[in-house]
């Protein structure tokens, strides 16, 4: 138990040390994870993803509460969510006594300049693997994946209602999709 701890503490300070860009940045770091180490399945990361973009909080942290949680329960959800927060707490510690010598400096510009492609491209390899592992059966031999037509429909709808409807609030479409997940046992 103390080493599945200790691993978890490592991975998710490295996780909150890395995923520059917000909640979704971490998605990449969790799918290492669960090829690493099987303590999730690509179909419990699309889940958990869901239930961390519908409850309060940063989305991150809410993933890394909920692996930890399954994992070790109440002990290791608090590992993961101290771990994945405690390198933003140092570097926001660093900067603002820092403040502006960083501010005024070209290379944090330059930096984060660089860094922003880096996030977009592992953002949208990680939302791609979830589109296709959702959309499509990719379990079978030699690749040979079959169309989950039920959740096609279900995309398309919602993202037609959601381009038709650009004043619905995002709720509606997080409730309707929860409800039509129960109805046909997505």
């Amino acid at each position: 138990m103390i080493e599945l701890l200790l691993t978890m503490a490592f991975e998710f300070f490295k996780t909150g040390l890395f995923a520059v860009g917000g909640g979704l940045a971490t998605i990449p770091f969790l799918n290492e994870m669960a090829e690493r180490y099987g303590w999730f399945t690509t179909e419990t990361l699309s889940t958990m993803i869901a239930v961390s973009e519908s409850t309060p909080g940063p989305m991150g942290i809410n993933m890394a509460t909920y692996v930890g949680y399954n994992l070790a329960g109440v002990i290791g959800s608090l590992v993961t969510t101290l771990s994945i927060v405690t390198p933003s707490i140092i570097v926001i510690c660093i900067i603002a006594k820092y403040l502006k010598k960083f501010k005024e400096l070209t290379i944090v510009e330059e930096i984060f300049s660089g860094l922003k492609p880096a996030v977009i491209a592992f953002i949208v390899a990680a939302v791609l693997d979830l589109f296709l592992s959702t959309l499509f059966n990719l379990d079978l031999p030699f690749g040979l994946g079959t169309f989950n037509f039920i959740s096609i429909a279900l995309l398309a709808i919602l993202l037609m209602v959601s381009y038709r409807f650009k004043d619905i609030h995002p709720i509606f479409f997080i409730v309707a999709a929860a409800i039509l997940g129960v109805i046909f046992k997505l």
